[in-house]
């Protein structure tokens, strides 16, 4: 099925007319009940108190937050924020994650290692004794407990390797020995389905802020976790292989892996029907018992084809920026991969996913958008204002550019495609 400007759902209109949205709400129902319950915690800090401002912390964490909250986690976070905060933020992560088929725990900003004990630092912690660790940092191993507690996966990620003056006052002024601003590898313990913790640089190494956006790792991460059908073992594969390349071999990301089961925060069923995206509820085909037959599975009719319609919506992807769409100026799209460039230039470049699905990714992958279905502005205008009228359509299939970008052509289709 092409992911391009074909759109297979106008081949089969009768039939999703037939059906109709009430049943739409049926399934919706059914999908949410048999779902995975995903709870995610997100740290980030950049403005310490009494260290250096680390420039990417904070954005690595929003932006990751975003991405959680797009692959169906229910995202607990916080930015910026003290011992105090920080350990409000965990105690309601800890009573909302308690339960859940996936907990995941994402930090990004300075930790320490003490004699193999790793420390998450808050934005106010000093340092200045050795009574300094128990009542200022935050104990990685006290995050972990609370998140596994009656849950079945556990994923971690910690950026957190920077180079850190705080390690050098602790070890200068209180004489603490062994403290390192690497991190150290982390037993996993027994227990569900299994855990996967990665850290941004190998065990007792340093990793990079970076100068972009976001740091290596943080960058690497956004790419590909969620990556349709791609497990979070490969996904991480994928991760190392980025950050070692972006870093000219000075960084090397690690994890260590004891998962039972393949875990896949995205998946796709190649084979499973489209999305319906009728902007209003169609009148059932085929006389009186099609319509009695479709009022017995709703019986409050409009009402639920306006739920399901609702639902859908409520999965539309936003940007992360409101200002005004223009075909050749910049968009801030909200996904890192794409963000900064303008719809000229996507259309000119590689796509990210298949054209169709299932394609073997050597046959597109060094293709170019425009060559392909030969886009150009007013082709793409006409599948703008299609997404700008059924807005729901955005969801039917992955776009070779992303979703976020479907969400911008109807964005600018609705500005008169200028």
């Amino acid at each position: 099925m092409s992911r391009w400007g074909f759109d297979p759902i106008a081949c089969c209109g009768s039939f999703m007319r037939s059906i109709g949205l009430a049943a739409l709400a049926l399934l919706l129902t059914l999908t949410a009940a048999n779902a995975e319950r995903r709870v995610a915690l997100v740290l980030g800090n950049s403005q310490y108190q009494h260290a250096p401002a680390l420039a990417n912390p904070v954005r690595d964490a929003g932006a990751m937050a975003e991405r959680l909250k797009s692959l169906d986690f229910e995202v607990v976070s916080g930015f910026d924020l003290t011992k105090l905060q920080t350990q409000a933020t965990i105690a309601q992560f800890a009573k909302q994650v308690r339960g859940a088929d996936i907990a995941l725990f994402f930090y990004a900003g300075h930790g320490l290692q003490v004699s193999g004990s790793n420390y998450l630092l808050p934005v106010d912690a000093a340092l200045e004794d050795e009574t300094s660790l128990d009542f200022e940092a935050v104990p990685v191993d006290f995050i972990l407990r609370q998140m596994s507690r009656e849950t079945s996966i556990r994923l971690v990620f910690l950026d957190a390797c920077r180079d850190n003056p705080l390690v050098e006052v602790l070890a200068k002024t209180a004489g603490v020995k062994g403290a390192s601003s690497g991190l150290a590898e982390i037993p996993i313990e027994n227990g569900g389905a299994g855990t996967l913790v990665a850290f941004a640089a190998s065990p007792n190494q340093l990793a990079y802020d970076g100068s972009g956006e976001h740091s290596p790792f943080s960058s690497a991460l956004l790419a590909h976790i969620g990556e349709p059908n791609v497990s979070i073992t490969e996904a991480m594969n994928r991760v190392t292989a980025d950050v070692f390349k972006a870093t000219a071999g000075k960084q090397r990301p690690w994890s260590n892996v004891s998962l039972t089961t393949e875990v896949v925060l995205h998946k796709i069923d190649l084979n499973a029907p489209l999305i319906v995206g009728e902007a209003s509820a169609p009148q059932a085909e085929g006389g009186s018992e099609a319509r009695n037959a479709t009022a017995a599975a709703s019986p409050s009719g409009s009402d639920d084809d306006q739920l399901a319609l609702n639902v859908l919506r409520q999965k539309i992807p936003k940007l992360a920026s409101d200002d005004p769409i223009f075909f050749d100026h910049p968009i801030d799209f909200g996904d890192p991969a794409i963000d900064g460039k303008s719809i000229a230039q996507l259309i000119k470049g590689k796509p990210r996913f298949s054209p169709v699905e299932g394609l073997d990714k050597s046959i597109w992958e060094d293709k170019h958008c425009d060559g392909c279905h030969e886009w150009n502005e007013a082709r793409l205008c006409e599948q703008a204002k299609n997404f700008a009228t059924n807005d729901v359509s955005v969801l039917r299939l992955e776009h070779p550019l992303g979703t976020r970008f479907k969400v911008a052509l109807a964005k600018w289709a609705q500005g008169g495609c200028k």
